[in-house]
């Protein structure tokens, strides 16, 4: 299961009510920032989650609404919090744009108190550990290096019990062997392999996220049967030339990416202060259901259905 905090869900400029993007992925111990609007720093804050093991930062794309806030954070990391590495993860033109703003404002003569990593993004396999990874897919953004991220949960097979107990495999280190794939050899001399004591794969849990993009058509693989999309909803079809001129999607063109990626839940994000929130969720769920307009500090979890 995912959890993921919605910390800023404004397009461009903040609202009352509403801050620039950015959102926090939590999985077991790991967290993701994923893009940092000004503002962000206190909306953790807000949050109750603070910041530790605030260590990965990915950045879906270079425009200030989406990084502006990492001078800030990195200010107040340096001087507050025990963080000793911080990795920072985006395109090369992103990377660039944060190196100027943390070497030539925030830091002057590259002078960090923590270690800090700027990592250029390439299309594939990002981080992975025992249970789950996360790989990265480029996203049509206006001319900037965009990336969209995938969280995936690995397949799991539950152990049989009831199988174990009737091949009298005792409780300890044998049945651990089995559950992670190994055969195993009883004191009887018999043999058992994990197919006798394993049910069926189980597919884990798969959460999308895609920050500003101008087309779904490229997105319909990488979102294929998530359980949840996470995804821009800048204008409504009214507008849906202005969309495309500023390279944004319309709440109907999400919903449609949704539904033709046979997705389980549509969360809609950065949003734009012109429209009424009914009236985006309205066109959405015209199209896709299961859609929510997100807001700020809103809390959800992504779990398959039978892990709820």
């Amino acid at each position: 299961m995912f959890e993921v905090v919605f910390l800023g869900t404004s397009a461009s400029a903040p609202s009352v009510n509403r801050g620039l993007s950015s959102s926090l992925v939590i999985y077991k111990e790991h967290r993701f920032l994923i893009d940092c609007g000004e503002g962000t720093q206190r909306q953790i804050l807000r949050s109750g989650l603070g910041f530790k093991r605030l260590d990965k930062i990915l950045l879906t794309h270079d425009h200030l609404d989406h990084i502006l806030g990492l001078g800030g954070l990195a200010s107040t990391l340096s001087r507050w919090e025990a963080i000793d590495h911080i990795r920072i993860y985006g395109g090369a033109r992103t990377i660039d744009r944060v190196r100027k703003l943390l070497f030539q404002v925030v830091f002057p003569g590259n002078q960090t108190p923590f270690n800090l990593d700027l990592i250029t993004l390439q299309s594939g396999l990002l981080f992975e550990d025992s249970s789950f990874y996360l790989t990265t897919f480029p996203v049509t953004h206006r001319g900037t290096d965009s990336f969209g991220f995938i969280f995936q949960e690995k397949s799991r097979r539950r152990f049989l019990n009831e199988k174990a107990e009737a091949l009298q495999i005792p409780i300890g280190p044998q049945r651990r062997m089995l559950v992670s794939g190994q055969a195993v050899t009883l004191t009887d001399g018999r043999l058992i392999e994990p197919d006798e004591v394993l049910g069926p794969e189980i597919a884990g849990t798969k959460l999308v996220y895609v920050g500003d993009t101008g087309r779904i058509d490229n997105l319909i693989e990488p979102a294929r049967e998530a359980d949840a999309l996470i995804i821009e909803a800048t204008y409504l079809q009214e507008d849906a030339a202005m969309a495309d001129q500023f390279s944004h999607l319309t709440a109907g063109q999400a919903a449609q990416l949704a539904r033709a990626a046979n997705v389980g839940q549509l969360y809609l994000t950065h949003l734009s202060r012109r429209y009424r929130e009914q009236d985006i969720l309205a066109e959405a769920q015209a199209i896709f259901p299961n859609t929510t307009v997100v807001h700020d500090l809103d809390h959800v979890q992504v779990a398959k259905p039978s892990q709820e």
